[in-house]
């Protein structure tokens, strides 16, 4: 490695929570900006505190075929005010000394970035943090992400790190890291031109089980339990070929067969984005799978975009229903009628899916709501001939329904995000209960 080339050190944290599994997780954004900095001439290193595949790892650990699977864990101190939660909690990821030896093996860095995720994980944010600064003492630390975004204040406060930076890091990445080294490289980025920005650096993780694809950022719809809107406030696609190109790379120059969207509104504009870019997965005649676990847009599934999803390799398929329930979806968002819902799952079963390939999301743990509406909804769902998959509700700031949600808790939620754990259900007003729960998850099955 030369000298006289900056290091930046990028770092995805451990996560602290009740439950935590891989269901193709991965930090985009963190490794978009190792993708820039790289193109620019900066020497990068990265390392993963989740990562499920180190070489320290046993040699058991379990495996999906498509990517997904269980990260190691750690049982360790639940968050003060959450004693009474009748859960075990766990640091999910590699073995503290794991990550204190990887960091022991490098060059000094010139500057280090650390993402952030749920709002609620900051304490594994902190911990790593913490570890970090311990080899590294001299060395600023930035920390960017989700948190950092919804919860900057906290985050100045709680996080340890030197700087906080909120927003897209794209835009930002080359300023900040030409102000901590004075090191200007070369290259092109054209601002709000997603077509112009490198592929993410995921070759720098030791194994690539599956790839994140992100072909657009914002969503229309402005629901008011997801902070989109906030942390994406301007709608932008990628050119149907560029995200066709990228998938043919990552098949054909490191063998990826799991693709997983992580867009907010895939289906948005179909004619001019996700059709043609079904219609070149379909072209290409690749032997590949895509997921959608961020969830579509029911509204936008019509025959045509269902024939071509199932034609292309969609293997798991999850719907945004939230609630069945449609006289009342006024309260959560104006993006679905029972009639396309229906119309919906009769093009997706027409297609060829069937119900081990599509589920729709419900959310529990609103404000207000009853189990009784939750036992509907999943009827309703099994019913139509899908899976009902249950999505906890976690407040989070900056939302139309996060002043509601504060009002409804039993928890201080504005005092700590740790509070906002969708795993306790902070806004359901009776204490938390494993039975409701587990009494739930059995009504979801066949």
């Amino acid at each position: 490695m030369r000298r006289d080339i900056p290091h930046i050190l990028l770092i995805n944290p451990w996560i602290h929570d009740f439950a935590a599994y891989d269901f193709w997780a991965k930090p985009l954004g963190l490794l978009a900006l190792a993708s820039i900095l790289k193109n620019y001439g900066y020497h990068v290193t990265y390392l993963d505190c989740l990562d499920r595949f180190h070489p320290k790892m046993p040699k058991t650990n379990p495996f999906n075929r498509d990517g997904r699977g269980p990260y190691l864990k750690m049982p360790i101190q639940k968050p003060r005010g959450l004693e009474d939660i009748s859960r075990n909690f766990s640091r999910y990821g590699i073995r503290r000394q794991w990550f204190k030896d990887d960091l022991l093996s490098l060059r000094q860095p010139d500057l280090i970035l650390i993402t952030s995720m749920m709002t609620y994980w900051y304490p594994g944010v902190q911990e790593t943090i913490n570890v970090t600064k311990e080899i590294f003492p001299h060395v600023p630390i930035i920390l960017g992400g989700i948190y950092a975004s919804l919860c900057h204040d906290h985050a100045v406060i709680n996080s340890g790190s030197d700087r906080v930076v909120t927003g897209s890091g794209e835009e930002q990445i080359l300023k900040i890291a030409g102000d901590y080294t004075n090191f200007s490289g070369t290259g092109y980025l054209e601002s709000g031109d997603l077509d112009t920005y490198p592929y993410p650096a995921f070759e720098l993780q030791g194994t690539i089980g599956y790839i994140p694809l992100l072909t657009s950022r914002g969503c229309p719809f402005a629901c008011k339990y997801c902070a989109s809107h906030f942390l994406n406030p301007k709608r932008m696609t990628r050119s149907p070929e560029y995200v066709v190109e990228e998938i043919k790379y990552w098949h054909e120059k490191h063998g990826v067969i799991d693709f997983v969207f992580y867009d907010d509104a895939l289906l948005v504009n179909a004619e001019n984005h996700a059709i043609p870019i079904l219609e070149g997965i379909i072209n290409e005649k690749q032997k590949v799978r895509f997921h959608t676990p961020n969830a579509v847009h029911i509204s936008q599934i019509t025959k045509k975009v269902a024939r071509l999803m199932f034609q292309a390799g969609f293997k798991t398929l999850r719907l945004g229903l939230e609630t069945a329930l449609f006289e009342k979806r006024q309260e959560l968002d104006q993006k679905l009628t029972e009639k396309e819902f229906k119309k919906a799952i009769s093009c997706l079963l027409e297609a060829g899916f069937n119900r081990d390939m599509l589920g729709a999301y419900l959310m529990v743990g609103l404000p207000g709501q009853d189990m009784k509406s939750i036992e509907t909804s999943i009827q309703t769902v099994k019913h139509n001939g899908i899976t009902p998959v249950l999505a906890y509700y976690s407040p989070i700031p900056h939302t139309a329904w996060w002043d509601q949600a504060v009002n409804s808790s039993r928890y201080d939620l504005e005092s700590d995000p740790v509070f906002t754990n969708n795993a306790i259900l902070p806004c359901q007003q009776a204490k938390f209960s494993w039975e409701n729960i587990s009494y739930l998850k059995s009504l979801t099955t066949v």
